[in-house]
């Protein structure tokens, strides 16, 4: 059996984040996505947008939420990513995922979208995932599309002049609405 570091993502546990996680998961969720650490990943935004990508208030809301979970996914005992769970009616909304750049391409990401998918449909009877992606990045739509996600062409404009989600390098970015049926 093959146990290259590639094929064999470790003990995986799924678990609610806490007030306690918040630092943590901020540090994670902005190593995955921007500054020079993310580029040792490939899910890096740092080409079209600067600054922050969440701050603690924005994890702290939520854990917090009414109908949300945050799952902090820890390999062999170290959080190696997370996920935003939010209960919508007959959907689900997955957001907030980020794996450790240092472990992005060994698999990790398809076990967690898969157990994300599940704890929604078991949890709340959820019949669709829906996310929103920034609609350039081609190359997470397609990994997202391998998953069985398809494209709606919904478009929600991004919020240009809110520091909080980061600083715009160019001035075409939007969220596009992506949606998955789950039953």
């Amino acid at each position: 059996m093959d146990t290259a570091p590639h094929r064999n993502p470790g003990q995986l546990t799924y678990r609610d984040a806490t007030d306690a996680d918040v630092p943590v998961l901020v540090e994670l969720i902005q190593s995955a996505y921007r500054g020079d650490s993310s580029r040792a990943g490939w899910t890096t935004e740092a080409d079209i947008l600067e600054g922050q990508r969440t701050d603690p208030q924005g994890v702290r809301d939520v854990v917090r939420a009414p109908g949300s979970r945050l799952l902090v996914v820890e390999r062999d005992g170290e959080p190696a990513a997370c996920c935003q769970l939010e209960h919508r009616g007959e959907a689900a909304y997955f957001g907030m995922f980020a794996v450790r750049p240092s472990l992005q391409g060994a698999g990790l990401g398809k076990l967690i979208i898969a157990e994300a998918e599940r704890t929604v449909r078991e949890s709340w009877g959820a019949r669709e995932m829906h996310m929103t992606v920034i609609s350039v990045r081609d190359d997470l739509i397609a990994w997202y599309e391998r998953r069985g996600y398809r494209r709606t062409g919904r478009l929600s404009p991004f919020p240009y002049g809110d520091e909080r989600f980061g600083i715009p390098q160019r001035d075409d970015l939007a969220f596009e609405l992506l949606v998955k049926d789950l039953l």
